[in-house]
């Protein structure tokens, strides 16, 4: 993690207090905190509630999402970019060398979602899809996230 915070200069950090593995729990905000204890551009880290343990947040820099949303509209206005905006990094698997961060623009990358979702899908309004693909895979992420 520490790593691709650094290489992406991520100045805010999204986590949970915890997740649940094999029955028990596993401490993310905590692993968090030590992964950024060496990343110099993250100035924020926003916590949410999943569990609800007990978790230090850090004065100044940590919030939780729900503090950080508390009162705000629902709704929000579209923001114009520019096609060749950086929209997102995922990185490669490294089973052949070291995890490389690939960069995903607005435009191209959006389009090629949405299209390849209607055309190759055949998806209509009233559709229930699913993808099995994990988020953390490029074909999760562009057709859990994107896609529909």
């Amino acid at each position: 993690m520490r790593d691709r915070v650094n290489d992406a200069e991520a100045k805010v950090v999204i986590t949970c207090d915890e997740g649940w593995r094999n029955g028990g729990r596993v401490e993310l905000k905590n692993f968090a905190d030590k992964a950024v204890e060496e990343c110099p551009s993250v100035e924020k880290m926003v916590v949410v509630q999943r569990t609800g343990g007990d978790v230090s947040m850090i004065e100044g820099r940590d919030i939780y999402y729900h503090d950080l949303i508390d009162g705000k509209s629902k709704e929000r206005p579209a923001t114009i970019t520019d096609s060749e905006d950086m929209l997102f990094v995922l990185y490669t698997s490294g089973t052949t060398a070291r995890p490389k961060g690939i960069v995903h623009t607005t435009g191209g990358y959006l389009v090629g979602a949405a299209t390849t979702h209607r055309l190759v899908f055949d998806i209509k309004p009233d559709d229930i899809y699913f993808c099995t693909a994990d988020i953390g895979w490029v074909t999760g992420h562009t057709y859990i996230v994107y896609g529909p």
